[in-house]
């Protein structure tokens, strides 16, 4: 394992289980990415930054910052489709009366010989419950059963249980205060909700454990046998895997950018090694 390699996130472990060898390209080697991924590609690029440019605008709202002096941002079809869409949320479950908003938090906690980090849309803590928030611009509604499984659910769900006690008065999170809700600003009355039980917690944690001591221990990084997660790999021809990029509808609920972590640990919430 290269000395380099110190952390962990949900979109890093997702890449070795999808492919081991996309994981080595992409954060062992760091190798820039030499095919488009999606087609029309200026199409895709042009949705994704709209879908950053989104959850800007919902932080600003969230610290505060009146709906009135941002509706003047949402300056394109797709911006404002989701603004609308998410100010109308606000007054519905499960937006409504939100409290104790923890917005753009980030939160890590020793895995192995890494650093497992995540950095949340949003975290609201009421009296009993904990609600991690992820705001999703999909073209296309995926399935719950497709959620569940994904490393996001998984890991987000764990770090809070594993290290969000400063964000409850020092106390651990129960696995069973907390439930994860994926948020679709164009699907705005279909939420998808996954609540966490002690089971699973351990479950996922022991997954994680083991997954972190196969990436330490390494030296063979094997390509995926499914063949179809290439059509959207940047890495494909690498591996001689087709130069035709796959459709971005399709192709964003299988590839999802790394988060982009401008780490300050000492801003991070964690647990000590």
């Amino acid at each position: 394992m290269p000395e380099q390699l110190t952390s962990l996130s949900q979109s890093s472990l997702q890449d070795y289980h999808d492919c081991p060898r996309r994981f080595e390209l992409r954060y062992l080697q760091r190798l820039a990415y030499p095919a488009i991924e999606t087609e029309p590609a200026l199409e895709n690029e042009k949705h994704q930054k709209e879908g950053e440019y989104f959850h800007r605008l919902v932080q600003q709202h969230l610290i505060g910052i009146p709906a009135v002096q941002i509706n003047k941002l949402a300056n394109t079809e797709n911006l404002q489709r989701w603004w609308g869409n998410y100010l109308i949320a606000r007054d519905l479950q499960p937006l409504k009366n939100l409290s104790g908003l923890y917005p753009e938090i980030s939160l890590s906690a020793p895995l192995g010989n890494f650093r497992l980090l995540a950095k949340y849309d949003l975290i609201a803590v009421s009296k009993d419950k904990v609600t991690i928030y992820d705001w999703k611009t999909y073209r296309k509604r995926p399935k719950n059963e497709w959620l569940q499984i994904r490393w996001q659910t998984r890991v987000y769900r764990a770090i809070l249980a594993q290290a969000g006690a400063h964000l409850n008065h020092g106390q651990p999170f129960a696995p069973e205060q907390i439930e994860m809700i994926y948020w679709f600003a164009d699907f705005p009355t279909e939420p998808a909700r996954f609540i966490y039980t002690a089971d699973q917690f351990k479950r996922d944690w022991d997954a994680l454990t083991k997954i972190a001591e196969e990436i330490k221990t390494a030296s063979h990084f094997p390509l995926t046998d499914e063949v179809s997660k290439c059509n959207y790999c940047p890495y494909r021809s690498y591996c001689n895997r087709g130069i035709r990029a796959g459709d971005a509808a399709d192709a964003e609920l299988e590839t999802e950018a790394e988060e982009l972590f401008d780490i300050n640990f000492e801003q991070i919430g964690e647990i000590a090694f």
